[in-house]
């Protein structure tokens, strides 16, 4: 290399002043003398070394400040590459002057026109000395990765046309620095330009294509090959997966024919295997299997290739993570049953790959642990997942798991589902969190067992509802609760139940009991509460089947030791249960028969006045639990007496059962409700007065008159409360008050308390609500019956000061008929 070595050739004498103009001259003069040196060089006559003398000072004008002299110079070099004869001689100066013009790491060209010049001398270079570019490759990719990403798009898609042109003449050292241009070759796919975008792909294309190419030779003829295949087998198996269907038709056919040479080289090795050979695994992807010879060559070296795509598949770059776990899903393609002494690196990787954030690598993930599943036998790939779910359960172990039983048969799988769906109900895996996506996969596990075992899931219906009542009650998701549903119809179906309220007849009892086996330590914190409180709430019609189990879980909860706020929670479900039994004919009854445990055990302790926000409503649920209670004792009573509503004067045939428990706790519950009508939660003072009502309903004509006596003070006070609605309720209290006094109410006796409740309730025919108005005057009807002449007296003496006398003079009409029709009677 003479040129490098020893020092330049002398120019001929002609040429010599302009070459002096050209390094020491003022502009103008350098750009008069590049003109004749262009024109010298262009000239027939100019001998080889003559044009040889002018390469270096045509480079040197390339760091010219004038943009005039920099173009004119780029046109001497593109005349002196067509005239200098192929040597290798003048490659040290050209490739990496020209190079250095578009580094990076230098001030680049500032012309961008003249940046394109550049760039196609390039390729005009590459076109002409291609197979001499091998030791300025490194330079060559520099360039080349600048201009990918330069603003003038004319440059991009020159600089992939000359990536291309590279990789076509020297694929042998191409590729051991193509991936430095893939980066910005994927920034190009989002160039605004259509053409920039498809010189991309073709580029990238091409690299990856040069690539598979060389590997393959290396692969084949490399003399030393067998040093090498751990570390090229990779490079080929991962154009298998490439998204171009020509590199990867062509990668298929060279892994064939190198699976089929290795077998060849090993005929003596493989002559058990070829002449017995194994079958495919039943449940094998619809692939083609490959060769003996492709799967011995991963096989043999599976141990070295895991620990690197463990490595790559925790990378930092996606599509190292991509690329990693697609090579993972051919090596276990390949591996089948010698995966099975992996399989602790195995799971690692897996779950590592299912855990990603990039939806290929997950997916990738879940195909290889399906084929773990086909080629592993479930006895070994179990003992690490289960444990793996144990120690730290989480929606990429429960995915791996999921995907793997999907891989597996039923046959295999059978003996083993018992111990699976044990460790997955137990509470510290299905319950361990209320995340979407960690119940996501839960319900996934269901829905593979289904698949699998179909209608021979029987044995294990009872877990797997488990699962599924886990995630209902944890993950307030629609699209959870979605599948949960059609999970739970699905399960049914299987058992040959006729709907899923069957299904819940069935496991209900062991739902409850197993939800609550550890009720005496609960706090308002626990998950089996809300597991307990949706498994009563899905009870429905058969509500009346499990409350021998539910009430004396109800019971333990409600005790006073207990926290406030577990309680709360506790009373708003026993709340709801008793509203919904109350629409349930089946259910009424039972909430009869459980009645005096409910409210002397559970409600009665938890009405009684403690200071604090919490205790109030504490109070507050528990009153609504006591109404909805006797709401539904009273909708019994009127069923057994064959009637839909209880009016005014209607004696209904009351169960004697009910009104005994009624009767028994009135001395309990009549003071506490009393005191509870001056609570400040006006939603705790307008239940307390329907509870009354309903109270007196179920006892009022058993109870002894002073009892009644007591009731109808604090009842008044609440017609003057502030809010509309207590004082209708307290209003239909004094209408159901008068009905319940019966033949041993002596009305002479107990003169005083009618005359002091007509003077006062007259007072509330004023009140500036119409319904308010009328709900008192149905009351004074009512009460009007027991002494019509003391009312008619009282309504005469104040009928002068009420606004309202339209419902003074109604009342009057309908005492008179009343007094009449006691006259005719007594005659």
């Amino acid at each position: 290399m003479a040129c490098c070595d020893g020092p330049p050739s002398e120019p001929p004498q002609r040429l010599a002043r302009h070459l002096n103009m050209l390094l020491a001259g003022e502009r103008l003069e350098k750009r008069r003398a590049l003109d004749v040196l262009l024109a010298e060089a262009q000239n027939e006559r100019t001998t080889e070394e003559e044009v040889r003398t002018l390469l270096r000072p045509a480079l040197a004008a390339l760091d010219s400040p004038t943009e005039a002299c920099r173009s004119r110079s780029l046109r001497l070099l593109s005349v002196l590459l067509d005239r200098l004869p192929r040597s290798q001689d003048d490659l040290p100066l050209l490739v990496p002057t020209l190079s250095r013009r578009l580094s990076p790491l230098k001030p680049v060209e500032p012309a961008e026109e003249l940046r394109l010049e550049l760039m196609r001398l390039l390729s005009r270079l590459v076109a002409l000395r291609g197979p001499d570019l091998g030791p300025y490759v490194g330079d060559f990719v520099t360039a080349l990765s600048r201009c990918m990403l330069d603003p003038f798009a004319e440059v991009k898609k020159e600089a992939c046309r000359c990536a291309t042109n590279l990789a076509n003449t020297i694929p042998e050292h191409f590729h051991l620095q193509a991936e430095s241009l893939l980066l910005p070759l994927l920034h190009m796919f989002t160039h605004q330009h259509s053409r920039v975008r498809s010189a991309a792909v073709l580029c990238i294309g091409q690299v990856r294509q040069a690539v598979t190419d060389v590997v393959s030779l290396w692969l084949l003829i490399l003399r030393d090959r067998y040093s090498y295949f751990h570390k090229l087998v990779p490079l080929l198996l991962s154009s298998l997966s490439d998204e171009m269907p020509d590199i990867k038709q062509s990668a298929a056919e060279y892994w064939n024919k190198i699976g089929l040479q290795w077998q060849k080289e090993n005929e003596e090795d493989l002559k058990d295997k070829l002449e017995f050979s194994s079958p495919p695994p039943r449940l094998c992807p619809a692939v083609e299997r490959p060769c003996l010879g492709c799967r011995e060559l991963v096989q043999r070296n599976l141990y070295r290739l895991l620990p690197a795509v463990g490595h790559d598949i925790g990378d930092w770059v996606v599509g190292t993570r991509i690329k990693a776990a697609e090579l993972l899903r051919l090596l276990l393609l390949h591996a089948e049953d010698y995966s099975t002494q992996h399989m602790q690196i195995l799971v690692t990787i897996l779950h590592r790959a299912c855990s990603d954030d990039e939806s290929t690598v997950v997916i990738n993930g879940i195909l290889s642990a399906e084929l773990i599943g086909t080629f592993v036998n479930p006895e070994v790939f179990l003992k690490l997942m289960l444990v793996s779910i144990q120690q730290s359960p989480s929606p990429s172990s429960l995915m791996v798991l999921s995907a793997a039983v999907r891989g597996s048969s039923a046959e295999l799988l059978h003996p083993f589902l018992p111990r699976i769906l044990d460790t997955l109900v137990d509470p510290d895996v299905a319950q361990a969190t209320a995340k979407d996506e960690y119940h996501r996969q839960l319900v996934v596990f269901v829905k593979a067992v289904l698949g699998i075992c179909g209608d021979a899931c029987r044995d294990i219906s009872l877990q797997l509802h488990k699962i599924l009542l886990c995630s209902r009650a944890l993950c307030p998701n629609d699209n959870v609760q979605n599948e949960v549903q059609s999970l739970t119809e699905e399960l049914s179906h299987a058992l040959e139940l006729p709907d899923e309220q069957e299904l819940f007849r069935q496991h209900l009892p062991e739902l409850l009991v197993w939800s609550a086996s550890n009720h005496h330590d609960w706090t308002s914190h626990n998950t089996e509460l809300l597991l307990f409180k949706t498994a009563m709430l899905l009870a429905g019609p058969m509500l009346d089947e499990v409350l021998p189990v539910a009430i004396p879980i109800f019971r333990d909860c409600l005790q006073t030791k207990n926290e406030p706020e577990l309680r709360l929670k506790v009373l708003t479900l026993l709340s709801e249960l008793f509203i919904h039994a109350g629409e349930i004919a089946s259910s009424q009854s039972y909430l009869s028969e459980y009645f005096e445990v409910v409210v002397r055990d559970m409600i009665l302790p938890n009405l009684v006045w403690h200071a604090g926000r919490t205790s109030a409503a504490l109070r507050s649920t528990a009153i609504s639990s006591l109404w909805a209670l006797l709401n539904g004792c009273q909708l019994n009573l009127q069923q057994t007496a064959g009637l839909t509503t209880i009016k005014f004067g209607t004696q209904t045939k009351s169960d004697p059962g009910i009104t005994l428990k009624a009767m028994a706790l009135s001395n309990e519950l009549l003071p506490q409700l009393i005191s509870m009508l001056e609570e400040d939660p006006r939603m705790t003072r307008l239940l307390t007065c329907r509870s009354l009502k309903s109270l007196l309903i179920l006892c009022g004509p058993k109870l002894e008159p002073d009892t009644l006596n007591t009731v109808y003070p604090d009842v008044l006070k609440r017609l003057d409360d502030s809010v509309k609605d207590v004082r209708l309720a307290a209003a239909q209290v004094l209408n159901t008050w008068f009905s319940c006094l019966g033949n041993n109410y002596d009305t002479q006796c107990y003169k005083a308390h009618l005359e002091f409740l007509y003077s006062h309730m007259l007072v509330y025919l004023d009140d500036p609500d119409a319904e308010t108005q009328q709900a008192v005057l149905d009351a004074l009807c009512a009460g009007g019956v027991l002494l019509p002449d003391l009312l008619r007296k009282e309504v005469e003496a104040v009928q002068h000061k009420h606004r309202t006398k339209h419902y003074c003079q109604l009342l009057l009409e309908h005492v008179q008929g009343k007094a009449s029709a006691g006259c005719d009677h007594t005659s």
